[in-house]
């Protein structure tokens, strides 16, 4: 099983955006230090500011969220589900790009980690 660990500001925010919002489930939850959540063969470690990956480094760094690395969940009429969770206050880094492989949009989590929503293109 492989899985990415996200650190995150608030890990019941964080939850209730990928459940709430993007269709995960909540799979595992330690108070407010850390829960997992899961969509299809996609798992996710969200690591609260409690939790031991939040720890700083030897060399002083602290591990933050956001970035633009990014998952990417796939999505059957990206024009709903954008107008949706505009709706519902989620915030956007750019409108709607269209490429050779489809149609793409970057929302940010509670936590300001970028997520890529795609729609395939027709072939």
């Amino acid at each position: 099983m492989a899985a990415v660990r996200y650190i995150v500001t608030d890990v019941d925010a964080a939850v209730r955006f990928y459940v709430d919002q993007l269709g995960f489930s909540l799979t595992a939850q330690y108070g407010s230090a850390m829960a997992i959540v899961a969509r299809g063969d996609l798992t996710l470690w969200l690591a609260g500011p409690a939790a031991s990956a939040s720890r700083p480094m030897p060399d002083g760094r602290t591990p933050q969220p956001g970035g633009w690395s990014r998952i990417v969940i796939e999505i059957a009429d990206l024009d709903a589900v954008v107008a949706r969770l505009r709706e519902s206050g989620v915030a956007f880094r750019n409108d709607v790009v269209a490429g050779p492989g489809g149609r793409q949009i970057l929302c940010d989590d509670p936590s300001g980690h970028p997520i890529e929503l795609f729609e395939r293109a027709e072939r």
